[in-house]
């Protein structure tokens, strides 16, 4: 049973730090209608299944790809979806299984039906029906104007489970694969050459979670991960750019080398072009290319302007030349400001997240969906949201919007104040919010649930957006659990 309590009977000073990632909307909310039109096509309904692989190279109804994470995909001339390796859900065994899904039934290709598989590299441009990649997540991968399917470097791991990265370049033409470049030892470093200049010994170095791209001329396009510059030593997040042209790597912009850990980019102007821009180095971030060829780039896990480090939510465009910084913050834990479902807006854009899903559809426009961010309480959450940018202007499509929580802590001890991270949001006096932080009596801590009902509002007047370092006066009222 709960025992309400009242903790405070006069008010107090509260300090509200908010992000810079939201629009006013009120504290507490009706979570919009679901309105879906995804459909359920294939596999179970039910966590960590294991697949069923039937006979290589044959189809069948029955066949379905066991759960896994951060594998890489094509999508053919045919419209064949092909799924490559990706990690099992504890992310101690990797897989090198490659799919392909007609739009009915899917097909074992190629690699084993076990995880932890090393790869068999034979001769460097040499095809072969033993050759085939070792097991690895977290690879680019891209498929070229004659259908060719091909893959670069992720992470794989020992027996031991220690993980390596990798930076060698795979090509796959419906039958055999064929090793094309990089090395087939983990851990290398990049070969840069002369930047803008392309080399046959030019190759970048071993990484994972990397930003790629085709553009309208076939050319591969190769940005940021995690993983190592011309040094060699731990990977770090990276913002090197390069271009692959189907025989040789260009290292196109970017530093190769020295702290480019702690690179935060350059933004510039919002909305202008300029060769000094440079988005900062990151990981995990997703890309489109619009029907002009241009790639964008949002969000992934790396240092902003300020040199934290963060999950972003910047929008990026490129030309091949230039970067020009669209929209979103230029620091990092932006929460969402999703406006009205379905109708876009200019104040629109996605929280901060990585690791989410992007595609393009034959009208050009760009589709993101989930991922894994924070919500608006602060705390890690995995997204479920479906968003489209027509070029100009964000539009929530579907699924669900982080709760409006705001998350508070107390120093140990402390009750005069308190600091509470939240997006911005619309406060009115005698407007209610709920906060919910650890609470310190006689050094230990007790779960706590503060009812907060404002009373006045320094430097803002009513129904008006919360902005940075707003003063309320609140009381409070306690519930312990």
């Amino acid at each position: 049973m709960r025992n309400h309590a009242l903790a405070v009977a006069g008010l107090l000073g509260l300090t509200l730090l908010t992000s810079c990632g939201g629009t006013g909307f009120p504290i507490i909310t009706k979570p919009p209608e679901h309105k879906s039109a995804w459909t359920w096509v294939s596999g179970a309904n039910t966590l960590h299944q294991t697949g069923v692989y039937g006979t290589k190279g044959t189809a069948s109804q029955s066949n379905v790809p066991g759960a896994r994470l951060d594998a890489v995909t094509w999508t053919d001339k045919n419209g064949n979806l092909w799924l490559l390796g990706g990690a099992v859900f504890n992310f101690t065994e990797f897989l090198n299984d490659l799919w392909k899904y007609d739009g009915s039934n899917w097909t074992w290709g190629s690699g084993a039906n076990t995880s932890g598989q090393p790869g068999v590299y034979g001769t460097q441009g040499t095809a072969s029906p033993s050759n085939v990649p070792g097991a690895r997540f977290h690879s680019a991968s891209w498929i070229d104007n004659k259908g060719n399917l091909w893959l670069f470097g992720g992470v794989t791991s020992n027996s031991q489970g220690v993980r390596f990265l990798l930076n060698d370049l795979w090509k796959y033409d419906g039958s055999n694969w064929t090793w094309v470049g990089g090395a087939n030892t983990s851990g290398q470093p990049g070969v840069y050459g002369t930047q803008g200049t392309a080399s046959p010994s030019n190759v970048p170095g071993a990484r994972a979670g990397a930003v790629y791209w085709t553009d309208a001329n076939g050319n591969f396009w190769l940005f940021g991960g995690d993983g190592l510059d011309a040094n060699v030593g731990a990977g770090n997040n990276l913002n090197d750019l390069w271009k692959f042209d189907g025989v040789n790597w260009t290292w196109v912009n970017g530093p190769n080398s020295g702290a480019v850990f702690f690179e935060t980019g350059i933004y510039g102007t919002k909305g202008t072009a300029s060769p000094s821009n440079r988005p900062p180095a990151r990981a995990g971030a997703v890309s489109w290319i619009d029907k002009s060829g241009a790639l964008w780039l949002f969000g992934g896990i790396g240092f902003d302007s300020t040199l934290t480090y963060g999950l972003l939510n910047d929008l990026w465009k490129s030309d091949g030349t230039n970067w020009t910084w669209v929209s979103g913050a230029d620091t990092v834990l932006q929460v969402g400001t999703y406006g009205t479902l379905g109708t876009a807006f200019p104040a629109n854009v996605p929280g901060a997240r990585s690791d989410s899903i992007s595609w393009t559809d034959k009208g050009g426009t760009l589709w993101l969906f989930g991922g894994t961010g924070f919500d608006a309480r602060g705390a890690d959450a995995l997204f479920n949201d479906l968003w489209k940018f027509d070029g100009s202007n964000w539009t929530w499509v579907s699924g669900s919007r982080p709760p409006t929580k705001l998350l508070c802590t107390a120093p140990e001890g402390s009750r005069l104040r308190l600091m509470c991270l939240a997006d911005e949001r619309t406060l009115s006096h005698g407007s209610t919010a709920v906060a919910t932080f650890g609470y310190s009596e006689a050094l230990a801590p007790i779960p706590v649930v503060w009812h907060m009902t404002i009373s006045t509002i320094s430097g803002a007047s009513s129904r008006k957006k919360t902005p940075k370092g707003l003063s309320v006066a609140a009381s409070f009222g306690k519930e312990r659990r």
